[in-house]
Protein backbone atom coordinates (compact mmCIF):
# COMPACT_ATOMS: atom_id res chain seq x y z
CA UNK A 1 0.00 0.00 0.00
CA UNK A 2 1.47 3.01 -0.82
CA UNK A 3 2.29 6.23 1.74
CA UNK A 4 -0.74 9.28 1.33
CA UNK A 5 1.57 12.66 1.07
CA UNK A 6 -0.77 16.10 0.80
CA UNK A 7 0.94 18.63 -1.45
CA UNK A 8 -0.29 22.55 -1.49
CA UNK A 9 0.87 24.20 -4.32
CA UNK A 10 2.03 27.23 -3.11
CA UNK A 11 1.80 30.37 -4.38
CA UNK A 12 -0.10 30.21 -7.53
CA UNK A 13 1.76 33.09 -8.94
CA UNK A 14 5.43 31.30 -8.54
CA UNK A 15 6.71 28.19 -9.29
CA UNK A 16 5.01 25.98 -7.13
CA UNK A 17 2.50 24.45 -9.55
CA UNK A 18 4.96 23.82 -11.77
CA UNK A 19 7.54 22.09 -9.88
CA UNK A 20 4.25 20.06 -8.44
CA UNK A 21 2.83 19.36 -11.80
CA UNK A 22 6.90 17.95 -12.64
CA UNK A 23 7.07 15.75 -9.66
CA UNK A 24 3.82 14.36 -10.32
CA UNK A 25 4.20 13.68 -14.07
CA UNK A 26 7.33 10.99 -13.05
CA UNK A 27 6.14 10.05 -9.47
CA UNK A 28 5.93 6.17 -9.10
CA UNK A 29 1.91 5.91 -8.11
CA UNK A 30 2.84 2.55 -6.76
CA UNK A 31 4.87 4.09 -3.99
CA UNK A 32 3.04 7.51 -3.59
CA UNK A 33 -0.47 8.47 -3.53
CA UNK A 34 -0.14 12.25 -4.24
CA UNK A 35 -3.57 14.47 -2.89
CA UNK A 36 -2.68 17.80 -4.00
CA UNK A 37 -4.64 20.83 -2.58
CA UNK A 38 -4.84 23.61 -5.47
CA UNK A 39 -7.35 24.58 -7.16
CA UNK A 40 -7.84 22.49 -11.33
CA UNK A 41 -8.17 26.15 -12.59
CA UNK A 42 -4.80 26.99 -11.48
CA UNK A 43 -3.41 23.53 -12.68
CA UNK A 44 -4.96 23.33 -15.80
CA UNK A 45 -3.47 26.61 -16.83
CA UNK A 46 0.35 25.81 -16.07
CA UNK A 47 0.08 21.81 -17.21
CA UNK A 48 -1.17 23.40 -20.50
CA UNK A 49 1.45 26.14 -20.54
CA UNK A 50 4.01 23.90 -19.96
CA UNK A 51 2.48 21.15 -22.29
CA UNK A 52 2.14 18.17 -19.29
CA UNK A 53 -0.04 15.21 -20.47
CA UNK A 54 -1.24 14.93 -16.93
CA UNK A 55 -4.81 14.33 -15.98
CA UNK A 56 -6.07 14.23 -12.38
CA UNK A 57 -8.46 12.92 -10.26
CA UNK A 58 -10.72 15.72 -8.72
CA UNK A 59 -12.31 14.91 -5.41
CA UNK A 60 -14.13 16.75 -2.93
CA UNK A 61 -12.23 14.89 0.24
CA UNK A 62 -9.83 12.97 1.31
CA UNK A 63 -12.50 10.01 1.68
CA UNK A 64 -12.40 10.15 -2.32
CA UNK A 65 -9.02 9.42 -2.78
CA UNK A 66 -7.84 6.61 -5.37
CA UNK A 67 -4.20 4.85 -5.22
CA UNK A 68 -1.79 4.87 -8.16
CA UNK A 69 -3.61 7.72 -9.56
CA UNK A 70 -2.73 11.78 -9.18
CA UNK A 71 -5.49 13.19 -6.68
CA UNK A 72 -6.74 16.67 -6.74
CA UNK A 73 -8.89 18.39 -4.18
CA UNK A 74 -9.73 22.31 -4.30
CA UNK A 75 -8.48 24.19 -1.43
CA UNK A 76 -10.19 27.18 -2.54
CA UNK A 77 -12.18 28.48 -5.31
CA UNK A 78 -11.70 29.78 -8.89
CA UNK A 79 -9.14 32.69 -8.93
CA UNK A 80 -10.25 35.55 -11.24
CA UNK A 81 -6.91 35.13 -13.10
CA UNK A 82 -4.10 33.75 -13.02
CA UNK A 83 -0.15 36.00 -13.29
CA UNK A 84 2.70 34.83 -13.13
CA UNK A 85 5.06 36.60 -11.39
CA UNK A 86 2.67 39.04 -9.73
CA UNK A 87 2.40 39.23 -5.45
CA UNK A 88 -0.69 39.58 -5.01
CA UNK A 89 -3.32 39.34 -1.72
CA UNK A 90 -5.27 36.79 -3.50
CA UNK A 91 -2.40 34.31 -4.06
CA UNK A 92 -1.16 34.87 -0.21
CA UNK A 93 -4.50 33.70 0.81
CA UNK A 94 -5.08 30.57 -1.58
CA UNK A 95 -1.44 29.52 -0.48
CA UNK A 96 -2.16 29.28 3.29
CA UNK A 97 -5.55 27.97 2.64
CA UNK A 98 -3.87 24.94 0.92
CA UNK A 99 -1.83 24.24 3.79
CA UNK A 100 -4.03 24.76 6.42
CA UNK A 101 -6.14 22.28 4.50
CA UNK A 102 -2.98 19.73 4.31
CA UNK A 103 -2.57 20.02 8.44
CA UNK A 104 -5.77 19.08 8.66
CA UNK A 105 -5.70 15.80 6.59
CA UNK A 106 -2.65 15.30 8.63
CA UNK A 107 -3.88 15.47 11.59
CA UNK A 108 -7.13 13.61 10.84
CA UNK A 109 -4.55 10.61 9.96
CA UNK A 110 -6.39 10.76 6.04
CA UNK A 111 -2.44 11.69 4.62
CA UNK A 112 0.80 10.43 5.93
CA UNK A 113 2.94 13.63 5.85
CA UNK A 114 2.48 17.50 4.15
CA UNK A 115 4.79 18.80 1.01
CA UNK A 116 4.69 22.48 1.04
CA UNK A 117 5.57 24.36 -2.54
CA UNK A 118 7.08 27.77 -2.02
CA UNK A 119 4.87 31.00 -0.80
CA UNK A 120 5.52 34.64 -1.06
CA UNK A 121 5.87 35.57 2.92
CA UNK A 122 4.69 38.94 1.70
CA UNK A 123 1.69 38.17 -0.49
CA UNK A 124 0.60 36.10 2.39
CA UNK A 125 1.12 39.03 5.10
CA UNK A 126 -1.02 40.96 2.42
CA UNK A 127 -3.63 38.61 2.96
CA UNK A 128 -3.63 39.28 6.36
CA UNK A 129 -1.47 36.22 7.84
CA UNK A 130 0.83 37.99 10.17
CA UNK A 131 3.22 35.07 9.71
CA UNK A 132 7.43 34.96 9.51
CA UNK A 133 6.94 31.88 7.58
CA UNK A 134 5.69 28.31 6.94
CA UNK A 135 7.43 27.11 10.16
CA UNK A 136 5.89 29.20 12.70
CA UNK A 137 2.00 28.90 10.89
CA UNK A 138 2.65 24.78 10.66
CA UNK A 139 3.51 25.22 14.58
CA UNK A 140 0.56 27.37 15.39
CA UNK A 141 -2.29 25.26 13.42
CA UNK A 142 -0.64 21.80 15.00
CA UNK A 143 -0.92 23.65 18.92
CA UNK A 144 3.14 23.17 19.09
CA UNK A 145 5.76 24.81 20.72
CA UNK A 146 8.36 22.89 20.52
CA UNK A 147 9.69 22.83 16.85
CA UNK A 148 12.81 23.45 14.88
CA UNK A 149 14.06 24.60 10.98
CA UNK A 150 16.12 21.96 9.87
CA UNK A 151 17.38 21.65 6.63
CA UNK A 152 18.51 18.12 5.27
CA UNK A 153 20.32 17.17 2.31
CA UNK A 154 22.00 13.32 1.97
CA UNK A 155 23.59 13.22 5.86
CA UNK A 156 24.14 17.07 6.33
CA UNK A 157 21.72 17.99 8.72
CA UNK A 158 21.46 21.81 10.14
CA UNK A 159 18.93 23.16 12.69
CA UNK A 160 18.12 26.98 13.76
CA UNK A 161 18.32 28.38 17.01
CA UNK A 162 16.37 31.32 15.85
CA UNK A 163 14.55 31.11 12.54
CA UNK A 164 13.01 34.10 11.12
CA UNK A 165 14.43 37.16 13.19
CA UNK A 166 16.16 40.35 12.56
CA UNK A 167 19.59 39.85 12.87
CA UNK A 168 19.76 42.54 15.75
CA UNK A 169 16.90 40.58 17.60
CA UNK A 170 19.95 37.34 17.59
CA UNK A 171 21.76 38.00 20.76
CA UNK A 172 19.07 38.64 22.67
CA UNK A 173 17.19 35.68 21.85
CA UNK A 174 20.07 32.96 22.46
CA UNK A 175 20.23 32.06 26.16
CA UNK A 176 20.95 28.74 28.02
CA UNK A 177 17.96 27.74 28.43
CA UNK A 178 17.09 27.88 24.69
CA UNK A 179 19.99 26.31 23.49
CA UNK A 180 19.11 23.46 25.71
CA UNK A 181 15.54 23.13 24.11
CA UNK A 182 17.43 23.08 20.76
CA UNK A 183 19.71 20.40 21.45
CA UNK A 184 16.83 18.33 23.05
CA UNK A 185 14.69 18.56 20.02
CA UNK A 186 17.56 18.17 17.38
CA UNK A 187 18.76 14.97 19.45
CA UNK A 188 15.03 13.63 20.22
CA UNK A 189 14.28 14.22 16.37
CA UNK A 190 17.56 12.27 15.08
CA UNK A 191 16.33 9.21 17.03
CA UNK A 192 12.56 8.91 16.15
CA UNK A 193 12.94 10.87 12.59
CA UNK A 194 16.10 9.62 11.45
CA UNK A 195 16.52 6.44 13.27
CA UNK A 196 19.99 7.49 14.50
CA UNK A 197 21.06 5.76 17.63
CA UNK A 198 23.00 8.03 19.40
CA UNK A 199 23.68 11.26 17.67
CA UNK A 200 26.40 13.17 17.49
CA UNK A 201 25.36 17.52 17.18
CA UNK A 202 28.17 19.96 16.45
CA UNK A 203 26.65 23.55 17.84
CA UNK A 204 28.00 26.90 15.99
CA UNK A 205 29.44 29.90 17.55
CA UNK A 206 27.28 33.25 17.96
CA UNK A 207 30.35 35.65 16.80
CA UNK A 208 33.52 35.61 14.55
CA UNK A 209 35.83 32.74 15.46
CA UNK A 210 33.25 31.51 17.97
CA UNK A 211 34.54 34.75 20.15
CA UNK A 212 38.19 34.22 20.07
CA UNK A 213 38.23 33.41 23.53
CA UNK A 214 35.85 36.64 24.23
CA UNK A 215 37.97 39.03 22.39
CA UNK A 216 35.01 38.96 19.61
CA UNK A 217 32.33 38.71 22.32
CA UNK A 218 31.59 36.50 25.19
CA UNK A 219 28.36 34.97 24.34
CA UNK A 220 30.54 31.45 23.36
CA UNK A 221 31.83 31.73 26.70
CA UNK A 222 29.11 33.04 29.38
CA UNK A 223 26.41 31.18 27.11
CA UNK A 224 27.00 28.52 24.69
CA UNK A 225 29.45 26.39 26.68
CA UNK A 226 27.82 25.85 29.65
CA UNK A 227 24.54 24.74 27.77
CA UNK A 228 27.05 22.41 26.12
CA UNK A 229 28.49 21.20 29.23
CA UNK A 230 24.59 20.84 30.96
CA UNK A 231 23.56 18.82 27.32
CA UNK A 232 26.31 16.36 27.63
CA UNK A 233 25.33 16.00 31.90
CA UNK A 234 21.83 14.79 30.37
CA UNK A 235 23.26 12.28 28.03
CA UNK A 236 23.82 14.79 24.62
CA UNK A 237 26.44 14.10 22.44
CA UNK A 238 27.35 17.43 21.22
CA UNK A 239 30.94 19.44 20.83
CA UNK A 240 31.92 23.40 20.54
CA UNK A 241 31.22 26.19 19.59
CA UNK A 242 32.65 26.03 16.52
CA UNK A 243 33.40 28.54 14.27
CA UNK A 244 30.81 28.77 11.42
CA UNK A 245 33.40 29.51 8.70
CA UNK A 246 36.06 27.10 9.25
CA UNK A 247 33.36 24.48 10.38
CA UNK A 248 32.11 24.30 7.15
CA UNK A 249 35.05 25.47 5.09
CA UNK A 250 37.04 22.57 6.47
CA UNK A 251 33.84 20.22 5.75
CA UNK A 252 34.05 19.15 9.54
CA UNK A 253 30.39 18.55 9.17
CA UNK A 254 31.08 15.41 7.62
CA UNK A 255 32.15 14.12 10.93
CA UNK A 256 28.89 15.04 12.37
CA UNK A 257 24.96 13.55 12.32
CA UNK A 258 23.52 17.85 12.89
CA UNK A 259 24.63 21.17 13.34
CA UNK A 260 22.84 23.39 15.35
CA UNK A 261 23.46 26.85 13.85
CA UNK A 262 22.74 30.29 15.98
CA UNK A 263 20.46 32.34 13.15
CA UNK A 264 19.02 31.53 9.80
CA UNK A 265 21.63 32.94 7.34
CA UNK A 266 24.66 31.33 9.23
CA UNK A 267 22.97 28.01 8.41
CA UNK A 268 21.28 28.35 5.41
CA UNK A 269 24.19 30.06 3.03
CA UNK A 270 26.37 26.87 3.21
CA UNK A 271 23.70 24.39 3.39
CA UNK A 272 22.23 26.11 0.12
CA UNK A 273 26.33 25.80 -0.97
CA UNK A 274 26.76 22.51 -0.11
CA UNK A 275 23.24 21.16 -1.50
CA UNK A 276 23.25 22.29 -5.01
CA UNK A 277 19.64 22.79 -4.67
CA UNK A 278 18.78 19.85 -3.49
CA UNK A 279 18.33 20.78 -0.10
CA UNK A 280 15.09 19.89 1.96
CA UNK A 281 13.26 21.92 4.84
CA UNK A 282 12.13 19.76 7.40
CA UNK A 283 10.05 20.65 10.46
CA UNK A 284 11.04 18.89 13.51
CA UNK A 285 9.14 18.57 16.41
CA UNK A 286 5.18 18.74 14.86
CA UNK A 287 3.06 16.21 15.89
CA UNK A 288 2.89 15.61 11.78
CA UNK A 289 5.56 15.52 9.04
CA UNK A 290 5.84 18.21 7.02
CA UNK A 291 8.97 18.83 4.32
CA UNK A 292 9.33 21.69 1.55
CA UNK A 293 11.70 22.23 -1.12
CA UNK A 294 14.42 24.74 0.32
CA UNK A 295 14.02 27.58 -2.26
CA UNK A 296 11.61 30.62 -2.64
CA UNK A 297 8.98 31.55 -5.32
CA UNK A 298 11.56 32.23 -7.57
CA UNK A 299 8.82 34.86 -9.77
CA UNK A 300 11.32 35.83 -11.39
CA UNK A 301 11.13 32.73 -13.68
CA UNK A 302 7.13 31.80 -12.91
CA UNK A 303 5.43 30.49 -15.89
CA UNK A 304 8.48 30.53 -18.15
CA UNK A 305 8.81 26.13 -17.43
CA UNK A 306 12.36 26.56 -16.08
CA UNK A 307 11.80 25.97 -12.77
CA UNK A 308 13.87 22.86 -11.61
CA UNK A 309 11.84 20.25 -9.11
CA UNK A 310 14.98 18.74 -7.59
CA UNK A 311 14.62 20.25 -4.85
CA UNK A 312 10.82 19.14 -4.49
CA UNK A 313 10.92 15.43 -5.61
CA UNK A 314 13.68 15.42 -2.60
CA UNK A 315 11.10 16.68 -0.41
CA UNK A 316 8.59 14.14 -1.66
CA UNK A 317 11.68 11.50 -0.96
CA UNK A 318 12.26 12.31 2.87
CA UNK A 319 8.66 12.79 3.25
CA UNK A 320 8.58 9.19 2.33
CA UNK A 321 11.41 7.71 4.56
CA UNK A 322 9.73 9.50 7.46
CA UNK A 323 6.99 8.53 7.38
CA UNK A 324 8.67 4.92 7.59
CA UNK A 325 11.19 5.88 10.38
CA UNK A 326 8.04 7.48 12.38
CA UNK A 327 5.96 3.84 12.18
CA UNK A 328 8.71 2.23 12.95
CA UNK A 329 10.06 4.04 16.14
CA UNK A 330 6.10 3.94 16.90
CA UNK A 331 6.21 -0.08 16.69
CA UNK A 332 9.68 0.45 18.94
CA UNK A 333 7.59 2.27 21.57
CA UNK A 334 4.83 -0.22 21.29
CA UNK A 335 6.91 -2.99 22.17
Amino acid sequence: MSVRIAISIGDIHGIGPEIVLKYVRDANLNEVTPIILGNAKVLNFYRINNKHDISFNEIESAHDVEEGVINLIEAYSNPASIEPGIISKKSGKYAMQAVEKGIDLCLSQQADALVTAPISKEAVNLAGYQIPGHTEFLAEKTDCSDFMMMLVHENLRVGLVTIHEPLASVPNLIDKNTLLYSLNLMNDSLKKDFQIESPKIAILGLNPHAGDGGYIGKEEIDIISPALEKAKENGINTLGPFSADAFFGGKTYEHFDAVLAMYHDQGLIPFKTISFGSGVNFTAGLPIIRTSPDHGTAFDIAGKNKADPSSFKEAMKLAQKLIENRKRSQSDAAQ
